[in-house]
């Protein structure tokens, strides 16, 4: 088991778990089958959309197409609505009782832990064969299947996700001569267009989240995109990277925004610099940010976002962020991203493991995915689906159709988040005015001493 969720579940030994569905455990459906579903979400609370969805889309719709094969199958949905750790740990406790629901709701990036900790089998070997012959597979980017996929294995089902761009003021532009549409091919490029955007007066030409008052925004929006522009991953090939000349160049880049006035170091250090760096955006003030599409659907919508631009669809553009310089990116590519996002995964210890997986991958169907999103506008893991419900929206479109095939994952273990507030502190020590060198080599020593030494890590 892995040290983490060791200690998690060894802190809830004493709590019952609840039971996986009944029947005649042979795999098959039997009489008076029971499945169970659970996610981090309740009616009336946290996630209800989810819960509210589950109970009254996907728990009669399933039922009666059981009903249809003379079946007589029941599920129960296990709601919960508590802080995210509370329930990782609760399901880390039932799954190493052997109990828990049948389909079970996971971050992506706990999928590797869980895997590690032996908790979680891939779908194949859960399932069976039909795993892997599942149709869905063909409508899901092989990128976006990496969201629940571990050492080469598939153990999860992805949920919507998302992807990183380059947000740009087209106003902006204008003032600084710039083009329009705008598609840096280099990292030269952007500071090129910084430094025309400062010359024309824009007060920020260039946001770029860092430091560690920007949390994990800084890891996923800014030094991740720009280590895979680089050519790294955080951790390939069983080890962390190091103060690798892929991470100085990240932390190259960070340097010349700042220290050749690009950017506003000051924001990187207050408490709610990113909302600020919203809000500074809506208001014309920074020309280029670095952000995820949540910022476009829920920050700057027009009517009902946290600093809404009512000409955000005439006055925002977006481009893919590019490598270093052309074909620098990982697996070689001209462009990078991040995703996030959340997977479906069975439980190795269901009684109906053949029906369980029935379950999941109806709940992951082109039509259970599209009544989830009850009408709104959100990237789903099936091309299918966002072909169909994007339309209206070129930019999640455009995410949909040119980011999520090139983005890549944080690595789902469990140290990853001690990692990522070194890679933090790693970034603010350079907007700070430290060199390159410093901040990487304290940075590989930092994480030397959470992943076990020098052997695990790539310098």
């Amino acid at each position: 088991m892995r040290p983490a969720l060791a200690v998690a579940a060894a802190a809830l030994l004493t709590l019952g778990a609840c039971g996986t569905g009944s029947g005649d455990g042979g795999g098959s459906a039997g009489e008076g089958v029971t499945l169970t579903i659970t996610s981090n979400s309740i009616s009336g609370g946290k996630n209800a959309e989810t819960a509210d969805w589950t109970a009254e889309w996907v728990i009669p719709r399933f039922e009666a197409a059981q009903k249809a094969k003379g079946r007589d199958v029941r599920v129960v949905f296990q709601p919960s609505g508590v802080d995210d750790e509370q329930y990782k740990t609760k399901v880390a406790l039932d799954l190493k009782s052997r109990a828990g629901a049948d389909v079970i709701d996971l971050d992506g990036i706990w999928v590797g832990e869980f895997a590690q900790a032996g908790y979680i089998k891939p779908l194949a070997e859960a399932a069976g064969p039909e795993a892997d012959s599942w149709e869905g597979w063909s409508r899901i980017p092989q990128a976006v299947q990496g969201l629940g996929t571990f050492e080469g294995k598939r153990y999860g089902l992805p949920q919507g996700t998302d992807g990183r761009v380059l947000f740009y003021n087209k106003a902006l532009f204008r003032k600084a001569g710039l083009p329009d549409p705008w598609q840096p091919r280099s990292w030269q490029e952007i500071l090129d267009a910084g430094a025309a955007l400062k010359k024309a007066g824009v007060p920020v030409p260039i946001q770029i989240d860092a430091g560690t008052a920007m949390g994990e925004a800084t890891t996923m929006q800014g030094a991740l995109p720009l280590l895979a522009g680089a050519g790294a991953e955080i951790h390939a090939g069983g080890k962390w990277t190091g103060a690798s000349q892929a991470l100085k160049d990240m932390l190259g880049f960070y340097r010349q925004v700042y220290s050749g006035g690009l950017g506003d170091p000051r924001l990187q250090q207050e408490a709610r610099g990113r909302d600020k760096s919203f809000a500074q955006f809506a208001e014309g003030r920074i020309a280029i940010l670095a952000e995820g599409d949540y910022f476009w659907r829920s920050v700057i919508e027009p009517t009902a976002g946290v600093a809404p631009m009512k000409d955000r669809d005439s006055v925002v553009g977006y481009a893919l962020i590019p490598a270093q310089r052309p074909g620098a990116g990982i697996r070689g590519q001209d462009f990078v991203s991040m995703s996030g996002g959340a997977v479906r995964v069975l439980n190795p210890n269901s009684k109906n493991p053949k029906l369980a997986w029935e379950l999941l991958s109806f709940m992951h169907s082109a039509e259970a995915t599209t009544s989830q999103l009850a009408g709104a506008a959100r990237i789903t893991s099936r091309t299918d689906v966002n072909d169909a419900v994007l339309g209206a929206d070129p930019m999640l479109k455009f995410v949909s159709d040119e980011v999520l095939p090139l983005t890549a994952y944080r690595p789902p273990l469990a140290v990853y988040p001690q990692v990522s507030v070194a890679l933090q502190e790693a970034t603010a020590a350079v907007v700070s005015g430290t060199s390159v060198d410093e901040a990487a080599a304290a940075y590989q020593r930092k994480v030397e001493s959470l992943v076990g030494g020098p052997a695990n890590v790539a310098g």
